[in-house]
C-alpha cells in the first residue's frame, strides 16, 4: 500500500539505484524505502521530526539519514540523474528568487547585545541562535524577520534545474552569474554537460550592466526587463547612453514557468517555512522536494494538488 505523499514504485526504482548500496559498521541500516518516504513526507508537511507517523519507524533515523546525505550530497545524486539536459531545442532557464521565511526562535526577541559580551562578536538573540552577519548559513534579517532566499533556475516545464540559497535581505542580481556558472546538467546520450541554455529569461531584478556583459560574452540570447531607474539613467546621457537592450515580450511572458516551479516547490511546507537551522540540510530539503517533482514529471504521474 502506498500512502500519500510517498514514492510509487515506478517512482522507486528510479532513484533506488542511486542511493548508497552499504550500511552502517555493525550492521545494515533500516529499508532505505522506508526512511526515504518518511523524509519525503516530512518535506511534504512541514512536521517537526518528532511527529513523524510510527509507519516510517524511528524519527531519529530519519533525520540522520537526511543529515547525513544532505550533508555528503548523497540528495544530489538522484537530483542530477532525474534532469538530463533536452537533447531538443528550444531550451530555455528562467531565473527567480523567492523568499523562505523562517520561524522565530523561542523566546524574547530583542536584539540588544548580551551583557559582557566581547566586541567585535556578533550579536545574540535571547533564547535564539546567534545573528550571523555574514550569512554563512543563508539566514538574514528583513522587514518579515528572519528569511532565507532561494535563488532558482527552471526550465520550460516548470521543473527546478539549480539553486543557490542566501540571507533573505540579499539582493538578486549577484547572484545571476553564480547561478549560470553552477548549471552543469548531464546528457541523456554521449557528450559533455550541458551548461549553455537556448536563452535565457529573468525580471527586473537580474537586470544589470555585468549580468548583461557575461551573457554576451557567452553568446547567450537573454529576455532580461530593464527595470525604470536604468531607463531613465540611460535617455539622460543621450546617445553616450548606448541603445536599449533587446527585448522579447513574448519570451518575457514564458517566465511564468519559474514562477509555477517555485509553486510547486512550496507546496512542501518545509520549502516554504525554513524549519532547518543549518544550511546544508535546508538545501538537502529542496533536493528532496525537486526529486519529488522531477520523478512526478518523468513518470506522468498527476500532480498532488491537496
Amino acid at each position: 500500500m502506498v500512502w500519500r505523499h510517498e514514492l510509487t514504485n515506478a517512482q522507486w526504482d528510479r532513484i533506488a539505484p542511486l542511493l548508497p548500496e552499504t550500511g552502517s559498521p555493525g550492521g545494515r541500516w533500516a529499508d532505505y524505502r522506508t526512511v526515504v518516504n518518511g523524509v519525503l513526507y516530512r518535506t511534504r508537511t512541514g512536521i517537526p521530526w518528532r511527529d513523524l507517523p510510527e509507519r516510517y519507524g524511528s524519527w531519529q533515523t530519519g533525520y540522520e539519514r537526511h543529515r547525513r546525505w544532505s550533508a555528503d550530497g548523497t540528495w544530489t545524486k538522484p537530483c542530477e540523474r532525474c534532469r538530463p539536459a533536452p537533447t531538443q531545442p528550444p531550451w530555455t532557464r528562467t531565473a527567480h528568487g523567492p523568499s523562505a521565511p523562517t520561524p522565530p526562535p523561542a523566546g524574547p526577541t530583542s536584539t540588544r547585545p548580551e551583557a559582557g559580551m566581547r566586541p567585535g562578536r556578533p550579536p545574540r538573540k535571547r533564547g535564539g541562535t546567534r545573528v550571523d552577519p555574514e550569512g554563512r548559513e543563508a539566514l538574514g534579517r528583513s522587514r518579515g524577520g528572519l528569511t532565507s532566499k532561494i535563488h532558482l533556475l527552471a526550465d520550460d516545464r516548470c521543473r527546478a534545474l539549480v539553486w543557490l540559497t542566501s540571507p533573505g535581505q540579499r539582493g538578486d542580481r549577484p547572484m545571476f552569474i553564480p547561478l549560470m556558472q553552477a548549471l552543469n546538467l548531464a546528457r541523456t546520450g554521449p557528450g559533455q554537460p550541458r551548461t549553455r541554455p537556448d536563452r535565457a529569461r529573468g525580471d527586473k531584478a537580474y537586470s544589470s550592466r555585468a549580468n548583461r556583459v557575461y551573457l554576451c560574452e557567452r553568446g547567450l540570447k537573454a529576455t532580461i526587463a530593464q527595470p525604470d531607474d536604468q531607463r531613465a539613467k540611460r535617455r539622460r546621457r543621450g546617445r553616450a547612453g548606448g541603445r536599449p537592450p533587446a527585448f522579447d515580450r513574448e519570451q518575457y511572458r514564458r517566465r511564468n514557468t519559474v514562477e509555477r516551479c517555485i509553486g510547486k516547490l512550496k507546496q512542501h511546507r518545509a520549502v516554504a517555512t525554513r524549519y532547518d537551522k543549518r544550511d546544508y540540510i535546508f538545501n538537502g530539503t529542496l533536493a528532496t522536494a525537486a526529486i519529488v517533482i522531477w520523478l512526478r514529471d518523468l513518470t506522468k504521474e498527476p500532480p498532488d494538488t491537496a
